[in-house]
């Protein structure tokens, strides 16, 4: 067996490479459905073409964001659970 097969399918760069390229088409196909679908806007913002794909970006980084900075203020030392 060669060294590339005895990894874990997952972390192969193979399937790396190919996780990404589909993973990258499908969020094309996504924001290319907007073309052909039919939205009923309520607030004039979400009729904006790609509005569920760029939000959902804009969303999840948000997200990150807050999570890192709440992470500042909960974080422990590293001796935090050690007896004393």
């Amino acid at each position: 067996m060669s060294k590339q097969q005895d990894l874990h399918w997952l972390v192969r760069p193979n399937t790396i490479r190919w996780l990404w390229r589909g993973g990258l088409a499908g969020l094309a196909l996504f924001v290319l459905a907007d073309i052909w679908l039919v939205g009923h806007p309520h607030f004039g913002l979400d009729g904006t073409f790609g509005f569920f794909s760029w939000y959902g970006f804009v969303t999840c980084a948000v997200m990150v964001f807050f999570a890192k900075g709440l992470g500042v203020f909960l974080k422990r030392k590293d001796r935090y659970y050690d007896a004393d």
